[in-house]
C-alpha cells in the first residue's frame, strides 16, 4: 500500500490536479463520495452500509471508498502507483468502481471486476480499456448509449435505460477475485439492484461468473431460481420470478480481449444480445 507524499498529476480531460489514489471529495469527475462518506473496513460493515443506503448516490459513495478486502485494496493501489507506461503522466483513481448509468434502468448489465488500468485508472466501470471500448460501442449501435467512445469519467457518455455494474468493485490480481472477496462485495450489488426500483426487466450477464452472480443475487433478494439452475451460454435466457415481477437473465460472452481478439465474441454477436435485451425490456 502506498504511503508518504503523493505527486499530484493532471486529469487527462479537465487538467485538475489529483493525487493517486484519488481522495474522496477532491473534485474528480463523477466522484460520488465526500471526505465524510462512511468507509466499510470489513464484511459486516459492507453489509450494514449497503442495507442502509437509501438511494444510488449514497450507495455509489459507499462503494467508492470501500476498504473491506485488504488484498484488493493493496493490489488496486499498487497498480495505481506503478501504472502502465502509457498512463504514467496521469493520476489513477485507485478506488472501487461504482455502477454507472440510468438510476431507473430497464436493462442492468453485470460484469466481473474493474481492470487495473481501466476503471481503476478512470474511476468509471468499463471505461478506459478495450473491453469497455467493445461494450459501449455496441451499446451505441444498439441505441442504448449516446456515444461509442469511453475514455474517462468526464467524456460525456450517457446510457439510455441501462445501468452497468461489476460483481466485484475493485481491480483484482490476475482478474481473479477470491471466493471470500466475491462474498464480501455481494451486498453492494444486492443494494444496487434494490435501489434501481421495479423497472429492471432484463439483466445481461457478461460471462459465466456474472451469470452465477446474477442468479445468486436474485435468490438473495427474494426471487426464485429453478433447480437445477439455468446454465450460462451466449444468448441464453432464463426467466425468473421475483418480487418485482418477471426478470429475464440474458447471457453474453464477456468482451475480454481473449474473446474479442479470437472472434469468440464479435460485434454482431454482442449487438444481437442487446437487440434481444431491448425487445425483452419493453
Amino acid at each position: 500500500m502506498m504511503t508518504g507524499p503523493r505527486a499530484r498529476l493532471p486529469h487527462p480531460r479537465t487538467g485538475d490536479l489529483f493525487e493517486t489514489p484519488v481522495r474522496p471529495g477532491r473534485g474528480w469527475p463523477g466522484d460520488p463520495a465526500t471526505s465524510r462518506t462512511a468507509v466499510a473496513s470489513n464484511p459486516a460493515q459492507v453489509t450494514a452500509l449497503a442495507a442502509a443506503a437509501k438511494n444510488l448516490r449514497q450507495l455509489d459513495a459507499g462503494v467508492s471508498v470501500c476498504r473491506a478486502c485488504p488484498r484488493l485494496v493493496e493490489w488496486r493501489e499498487e497498480a495505481a502507483s506503478v501504472k502502465r507506461k502509457s498512463y504514467a503522466d496521469q493520476p489513477y483513481w485507485g478506488r472501487p468502481a461504482p455502477g454507472f448509468g440510468s438510476a431507473r434502468p430497464r436493462i442492468l448489465i453485470v460484469g466481473l471486476a474493474p481492470a487495473a488500468h481501466g476503471a481503476n485508472r478512470t474511476g468509471r466501470v468499463f471505461t478506459g480499456d478495450r473491453s469497455g471500448d467493445f461494450l459501449f460501442a455496441s451499446l451505441h449501435r444498439s441505441g442504448l448509449a449516446n456515444q461509442s467512445t469511453c475514455t474517462d469519467s468526464a467524456d460525456g457518455l450517457e446510457l439510455n435505460d441501462v445501468r452497468v455494474a461489476a460483481a466485484v468493485r475493485c481491480a483484482p490480481p490476475d482478474n481473479a477475485p477470491s471466493p471470500a472477496e466475491r462474498t464480501t462485495c455481494a451486498p453492494w450489488l444486492d443494494a444496487e439492484y434494490r435501489l434501481t426500483g421495479t423497472d429492471v426487466r432484463v439483466i445481461v450477464a457478461l460471462g459465466g461468473f456474472a451469470w452465477q452472480v446474477v442468479l445468486a443475487m436474485v435468490r438473495r433478494t427474494g426471487g426464485t431460481v429453478p433447480v437445477p439452475a439455468p446454465k450460462f451460454g451466449h444468448a441464453a435466457t432464463a426467466e425468473l420470478a421475483t418480487p418485482r415481477g418477471a426478470v429475464t437473465v440474458l447471457g453474453c460472452f464477456h468482451p475480454s480481449q481473449q474473446n474479442t481478439f479470437t472472434g469468440r465474441l464479435t460485434p454482431d454477436m454482442m449487438d444481437a444480445v442487446f437487440a434481444t435485451a431491448r425487445t425483452l425490456s419493453k
